[in-house]
């Protein structure tokens, strides 16, 4: 079992705290793209996201996705979608934490777990977003849809630059493999 789950309750609020607000610092201080269609707006914070879940589980990647992802979209003027990020930002970091954990006890390769965890957890924040668009903010089928491409782009922009990350950090701390 990785030693990471052994941390206490303390250190795993101080890592989501610490991941939170790097979420929030690459969100919203690497250009965001708006997207006029929505009022949404493409970034790279998901990859911060997905490097917290990969490497330190679900409780850390909820936490520091939804809160630091919904800071951002406050902080940068995109306050109506706040509520929403926190739930969906937060599910997608619980999915890709704990799918990713379940997949490391059936698959030896890591980067296929991760691959697999990240396009799930990815897949769930585009579905959320559309959704959130469509029941929540009431925009038309084709305005919520139009965002969609935009968000499969910025789950594999995520995808592409956190795998590389985790396993740079796996070979500086092997103790965090499983």
């Amino acid at each position: 079992m990785n030693e990471y789950r052994n941390f206490g309750v303390t250190v795993k609020l101080t890592l989501a705290a610490v991941f939170a607000a790097l979420v929030f610092i690459v969100t919203s201080q690497i250009p965001p793209i708006p997207i006029p269609a929505t009022s949404g707006y493409f970034n790279v914070g998901e990859t911060i996201i997905y490097v917290a879940a990969l490497l330190f589980g679900s409780l850390v990647g909820a936490l520091s996705g939804g809160i630091g992802a919904m800071l951002a979209d406050m902080y940068l003027g995109f306050s109506v979608f706040a509520p929403g990020t926190l739930v969906i930002k937060g599910a997608e970091g619980t999915i890709v934490g704990l799918l990713n954990l379940k997949l490391r006890k059936y698959i030896p390769n890591p980067t296929v777990c991760a691959v697999v965890s990240v396009t799930v957890g990815g897949l769930e924040m585009v579905a959320g977003y559309f959704l959130y668009e469509q029941l929540v903010l009431g925009y038309p089928y084709a305005v919520a849809l139009a965002e969609v491409p935009f968000n499969i782009v910025q789950m594999l922009v995520g995808l592409a630059i956190a795998v590389p990350i985790m396993h740079a950090v796996l070979r500086v701390f092997p103790q965090l493999k499983s």
